[in-house]
């Protein structure tokens, strides 16, 4: 797999108001756009735990702690598709 490498501008202030260094910061950003993208349903759950840099069952249990569903339907857009059947 080819990569590319983007670089960010920020300030130091901000590591020390998360309480993280830069590296474990990056990680959390990744997540967070992966965790957000993923609940906008703009990617599947596979694709958001490769942006993330963590497993898919990493991503899955991460989703949790974000407080978003792992499920990309709404209850009654389930229940429709069960009545369909």
């Amino acid at each position: 797999m080819q990569n590319i490498e983007v670089s960010l501008k920020l300030p130091t202030s901000i590591f020390s108001a998360l309480r993280q260094d830069p590296y474990h910061f990056i990680q959390e950003m990744r997540l967070a756009a992966a965790v957000k993208w993923y609940e906008m349903e703009m990617v599947s759950q596979a694709k958001a735990a490769e942006i993330a840099g963590i497993s898919r069952a990493e991503f899955l249990m991460s989703l949790n702690r974000f407080g978003v569903s792992p499920f990309q339907c709404s209850v009654d857009e389930l229940i429709a598709e069960v009545l369909d059947e």
